[in-house]
């Protein structure tokens, strides 16, 4: 089966429709969802929607760009979600070098402290990356964790081969449909298929032929084609390959689906 392996169906932008976007998606074969928190402020509905849907799985974190709001007490409520079986991993957790404010160095602090709850519960970790791999591997060497993935890609051969060797596989989507994502593109194309996960990011992160508009699990079909193009092999090798990805960087996922 097809696995988003990063989608965020609790936003509230799929709430007029929600149902049906998930049953559109399991029809095209998109056959699981791991749904990360970004907030500690949706842990709650997080668990609700999961609870109702199967094969959804989740992850609990305080993403980098919401960090100006979390409190000590937010980290303890974590660490209570990270001590249940329904944890798949912490995330969406890690750094964003793009954003201004808040700035690496107070994002940093938060990033720690959830990389030593994951590495005390033994979980994997969902890592938002943009614009900062490299400190986002030092501090994943300084704390040390068991890997997860990275999501949304975007660095270079090196530090994908950093990222590899620690544990990590690398989480590819709407970026690669785009002509102009050569670096991207390349990655896909040349990384080995057991170093890659599939993802949307839905709502965001639109592939090329949704452009503008809200994104939706069932581009993950689409999105899994145009992997296989890049790569010269059969959609079949890539739903199947990234399936066993996905298992492998989230343990978890496999007690969830069977």
């Amino acid at each position: 089966m097809l696995i988003d392996t990063h989608i965020h169906l609790d936003a509230d932008e799929f709430a007029p429709d929600r149902q049906s976007v998930i049953d559109a998606a399991r029809a095209a074969g998109v056959g699981a969802f791991v749904v990360p928190a970004v907030t500690a402020a949706g842990f709650d509905a997080l668990d609700t929607f999961a609870d109702a849907t199967p094969n959804v799985a989740r992850a609990y974190g305080l993403h980098p760009l919401y960090i100006d709001r979390a409190t000590q007490e937010d980290l303890e409520l974590l660490a209570l979600r990270l001590a249940r079986p329904e944890a798949a991993a912490v995330g969406e957790i890690g750094l964003d070098g793009y954003i201004p404010m808040p700035g690496l160095a107070a994002q940093l602090p938060w990033f720690e402290a959830q990389l030593t709850l994951a590495k005390k519960f033994d979980l994997p970790v969902i890592l938002h990356v943009r614009h900062a791999v490299e400190p986002i591997i030092r501090s994943l060497k300084k704390i040390g964790v068991g890997g997860g993935i990275a999501h949304a890609f975007n660095g270079s051969r090196q530090q994908a081969d950093t990222l590899l060797a620690m544990g990590f596989k690398l989480g590819f989507g709407g970026t690669l449909t785009y002509a102009g994502s050569r670096r991207i593109r390349a990655l896909a194309a040349s990384l080995p298929l057991d170093a890659i996960v599939l993802e949307t990011d839905a709502p965001d992160m639109p592939p090329e032929w949704a452009r503008g508009q809200r994104n939706a699990p069932i581009n993950l079909v689409r999105i899994a084609k145009t992997l296989a193009d890049l790569r010269g092999e059969l959609l079949a090798d890539v739903i199947a390959a990234t399936e066993i990805n996905a298992r492998r960087a989230l343990p978890r996922l496999s007690a969830l689906l069977g």
